[in-house]
């Protein structure tokens, strides 16, 4: 047997499970049951938070933003279906039973007639409706929102040279300066959860109500701002405890009509429960992971965040009430464990729906943020890690479910307990969980203006960024840049193969005018300032427009510094917040690879001239065989080579130096960022072949990883070369998203555990912001794309989040057994 076989007859868990044909482990349990019902269900739209905030919209035009906000949440409290499913002890949803998605109407109302049509058939993502609920969409809410979509605003404010580079004519996404606002009204976020659990809504209500009676009634200010922010407060505070209020009805009418015994008691204390929470504090746990998902799940109602809202440091907030139960006696582990796994099923029932094609097409396969975030430090420094850290953990292992995304807060003081189970999870091979490097992330928030135990408190949000509750204060999306796209109009003088003869960039000169590497590097250059530029003015107009047409009562009720201003979290600017914002440099790998492979072939070897190059180029290699290979075979990003890092720290510097000029500007620190999701898929669509050997319209490298198949000394040198390119000076950066690909058979055993924990040890001494692995042989993605039924339940690391494999598109999957994968660590 050769050695390749050897390795891949070494399985991860997952693989095995599936290989003995099973969809799920065998283990029993109420949250396995509920969770087959649904599991690989296509999800449906549900139209009734779309209709609800339309009819209460039309109501109140003319008042205050977030007053009709929180009047919308309050419409839909009062008539919204509420639903318990069966043998549920969590409740609250948004939806129909199943998988379900809700529509937002406010985000892309000019778009939903036609992206209704397109939903079921759509190749990413696709979402199933009912003939009733389409013709509700078409004939009751899209047509209220025509002309007053944010959508719509941004394109006219645009210049034309801006729109250019961010719409096609019919406002679709060229994915080049790709604006991200449209489809989402805010970015990632985590709530200040322990205020609902210690205070309550009506404690929150309570401050409201003597803050409002306290107001100067000739006031303007008061009048005009203060009043209507206190009125949504104590509107919102309302809506929720109702919504808690008819599930508690709900379940009592269950309970009456229940014949068994058991569920009966079930349903009784689901009622007295949501009696409680959130209106009251938590007593206990139960109570405690009531209230949490019933704000989780009315954030959701609330508005469409950039991937979903997280559910921040749970082993931290949660730890006091599991501690006071378990000391008391009246909870055990595996009590503890389905409360959560009943959490994990209603997650994954709630789809995070993109009508537009831009967002699905950037967060493919039903993407999903909702992080849950363990370890870390405790806010003076010390090491958090604690008994409910380790039990969820266990629940990652042990639940086949891609809910919640886990990531793994890692420091210097980590315990080796902590780490060795990470990793055991890791080698689980389901992607979980993400790792992100508090050595790397404290001190850039403590440079950014945080306080030491505001920075030590952080949680993971989103793919792979961090959020500080009660003190960061930025929501606004900002842009993800193609620079693959400024490397293709650098080969054509301001132009792109797909969209023809129109000049998109700058002519910045025929190819035989750039005698040396140095001018084709600078005229890069100048296309890369010039994407720059215009996905700042992108940015300004975003940031001045938003305020105009989203509002989020809840979250600014959660927020110490809105309720101390009197400020929707949605406003520009709140006094005494930190505004940590970005921009996404997509294509990085395929960019410098590309750089590196002309600097060496062109102009030091001389093999061959750039026009001959780009005969090539516009061939798509065809009958040009011998000239790719050079070009694949140049120095590449990730390999700890330094002809191309020095390349690739040069490009990061640029960005840095432009980001720490002019981002100040706009009262925001936009930070360099690597994280795509799946948009280098849908970026590289646009993009013709490149100089690295990149065939045309293939995906681009994905965050800061190689390019696929370019990493050949090993995941340590792909560490380092992460390392060599980072400029150390600068602090307006932020994550870096890495994907290691790894040979179940390299991590075999408690060996295997103690390598990858010594290389988790050396991706935090390097200070790298974020790592994460996918843990499984290429014959099995390559058996998953053959037999799909089969591997229905097979689960990959995507970017930042895992997903079913057979719910990719092609292009995807093949992106994902193209990454390279190591052998040995």
């Amino acid at each position: 047997m050769s050695n390749a076989a050897v390795l891949s007859a070494v399985l991860s868990p997952q693989e095995l499970q599936l290989e003995r044909g099973l969809q799920v482990q065998p283990s029993p349990g109420r949250q396995l049951a509920l969770l087959e019902k649904s599991k690989t269900q296509k999800p449906v739209i549900d139209v009734e938070r779309g209709l609800c905030f339309t009819q209460s919209f039309k109501e109140t035009e003319g008042q205050p933003l977030i007053l009709r906000w929180a009047k919308a949440l309050l419409h839909y409290a009062k008539n919204a279906s509420v639903y318990i499913d069966e043998n549920q002890l969590i409740v609250g949803r948004a939806g129909k039973p199943g998988r379900y998605g809700i529509l937002y109407p406010e985000l892309d109302g000019n778009v939903l007639g036609e992206a209704v049509r397109r939903l079921p058939q759509r190749e990413y993502s696709p979402f199933g409706i009912s003939k009733e609920d389409a013709e509700t969409i078409q004939e009751r809410i899209a047509p209220y929102w025509q002309g007053k979509t944010y959508h719509e605003a941004l394109a006219k404010a645009l210049s034309p040279e801006t729109f250019a580079l961010t719409y096609n004519h019919d406002l679709s996404s060229r994915f080049i300066v790709n604006e991200t606002s449209s489809f989402r009204s805010s970015i990632q976020w985590v709530h200040d959860y322990e205020i609902v659990l210690k205070k309550g809504f009506l404690g929150i209500r309570e401050e409201a109500a003597e803050k409002l009676a306290a107001l100067d009634p000739d006031s303007p200010v008061d009048n005009t701002e203060k009043r209507p922010f206190l009125q949504a407060v104590l509107l919102t505070g309302d809506a929720i405890i109702l919504w808690a209020e008819r599930h508690a009805d709900l379940a009592e009418e269950l309970a009456a009509a229940e014949a068994d015994p058991v569920r009966r008691a079930e349903l009784a204390q689901i009622a007295a429960v949501c009696r409680r929470v959130p209106a009251h504090p938590a007593e206990n746990f139960r109570e405690a992971v009531q209230s949490q998902w019933f704000v989780q799940m009315f954030s959701r109602i609330e508005q469409k965040t950039g991937t979903v809202i997280s559910n921040g440091r749970m082993d931290q907030y949660l730890y006091p009430y599991y501690k006071k139960d378990k000391d008391a006696g009246v909870l055990t582990d595996e009590q503890a464990k389905e409360l959560f796994e009943c959490e994990w099923v209603a997650m994954s029932q709630f789809v995070d729906l993109y009508l537009s094609e831009t967002g699905g097409a950037i967060n493919e396969g039903y993407a999903h943020w909702e992080a849950v975030t363990v370890g870390g430090q405790t806010t003076d420094g010390r090491d958090a890690a604690n008994e409910l850290t380790y039990l969820l953990l266990k629940s990652k292992r042990e639940f086949p479910l891609n809910y919640p995304d886990l990531a793994a807060r890692v420091h210097v003081r980590s315990s080796r307990r902590y780490l060795y189970e990470v990793a055991e999870t890791i080698k689980e091979g389901s992607g979980f969980p993400k790792l992100i490097n508090d050595e790397e992330v404290v001190p850039l928030l403590l440079s950014k203006g945080a306080a030491f135990d505001e920075a030590y408190d952080y949680s993971v949000s989103g793919c792979s960024e961090c959020r500080m509750p009660n003190r960061e204060t930025y929501t606004s999306p900002c842009a993800y840049i193609n620079f693959a796209a400024a490397l293709e109009m650098t080969l054509y003088n301001g132009r792109m193969l797909k969209y023809g003869d129109e000049v998109i960039g700058l002519q910045t000169g025929e190819l035989a005018q750039f005698a040396s590497f140095e001018d084709f590097l600078d005229a890069f250059l100048r296309q890369q300032t010039y994407f720059l530029r215009h996905a700042f003015i992108q940015q300004h107009e975003i940031i001045r427009l938003r305020a105009r047409h989203f509002a989020t009562p809840l979250g600014s009720s959660l927020h110490k510094l809105c309720r101390e201003s009197f400020l929707d979290l949605h406003q520009p600017h709140i006094p005494g917040g930190i505004d940590l914002g970005y921009f996404e440099y997509i294509g990085y790998g395929t960019v410098v690879d590309s750089l590196a492979a002309v600097k060496k072939n062109v102009y030091e070897e001389k093999r061959f001239t750039l026009p001959d190059l780009r005969t090539a180029l516009e061939a798509n290699f065809e009958g040009f065989e011998a000239m790719r290979q050079f070009q694949q075979n140049a120095p590449s990003y990730g390999n700890n080579d330094p002809y191309a890092d020095e390349i690739a720290r040069l490009l990061d510097l640029k960005a840095l130096e432009f980001t720490q000029k002019y981002s100040r500007e706009l009262g925001v620190r936009l930070d360099l960022r690597y994280v795509p999701f799946t948009s280098h898929v849908p970026f590289g669509k646009v993009v013709s072949a490149t100089p690295n050997g990149r065939r045309a319209f293939s995906p681009l490298s994905d965050g800061s990883s190689a390019s696929q198949g370019a990493d050949l000394n090993g995941p340590t040198a792909v560490l380092l070369s992460n390392f060599e390119t980072k400029n150390q000076g600068y602090n307006e950066r932020a994550s870096r998203l890495l994907n290691i690909k790894l040979s179940p058979a390299c991590v075999k055993g408690e060996d295997g555990t103690e390598k990858l924990v010594r290389f988790i040890e050396g991706w935090r001494d390097l200070k790298l912001w974020h790592v994460q692995f996918n843990v499984l042989n290429r014959e099995t993605l390559v058996k998953a794309q053959a037999d799909p039924e089969k591997y229905r339940g097979l689960l990959v690391r995507i970017a930042g989040y895992s997903a079913y494999f057979t719910e990719l598109t092609r292009d995807l999957q093949d992106d994902i057994i193209a990454r390279t994968q190591h052998e040995s660590l």
